[in-house]
């Protein structure tokens, strides 16, 4: 079933990623191969942020192509999947804000960037912003509710 309002699938969406806390991302190659890695977003609404390497192959992927695959496996019969874009944030203040926020979000949710990168201006700090275009979230078996974002 189609949803207009995130609002109508946020309870949920977060309550199973916020149980999870880690996912498989799924970027492409140059050669449209896909590869996975298990990555650590924490959600702000419908906009996941992912802290990561600015020189990472995960970066280099996404100099091809920025649409990748997120999916979160909690239960098998309760899956949480999101199509997004990905983007680097690169304004400071941006970088600043999400860094505290990640750091006041209760563990084990929410975790301290102090404990990978040495400052927000550390140039290894690279701030990954996840906008989905689509987010689905079914229930097996009683279907599947999918939101579809403005990308």
């Amino acid at each position: 079933m189609e949803v207009t309002d995130f609002s109508e699938i946020q309870a949920e969406f977060e309550e199973r990623v916020q149980a999870v806390i880690y996912c498989m991302l799924v970027t492409t190659d140059h050669n449209m191969r896909p590869r996975s890695r298990v990555v650590h977003p924490v959600w702000e609404g419908a906009t996941g942020w992912v802290t990561s390497r600015r020189h990472s192959p995960k970066a280099k992927h996404l100099e091809y192509n920025p649409y990748v695959s997120v999916a979160y496996l909690p239960n098998p019969a309760k899956p949480v999947y999101a199509e997004c874009i990905a983007s680097w944030e690169d304004d400071r203040e941006e970088k600043a804000r999400i860094w505290a926020f990640l750091k006041a979000t209760p563990a084990p949710y929410g975790f301290d960037p102090g404990t990978i990168f040495s400052s927000v201006d550390d140039p290894k700090y690279g701030l990954l912003k996840l906008t989905p275009w689509r987010i689905e979230v079914p229930s097996i078996p009683y279907g599947t509710l999918i939101w579809r974002g403005s990308n």
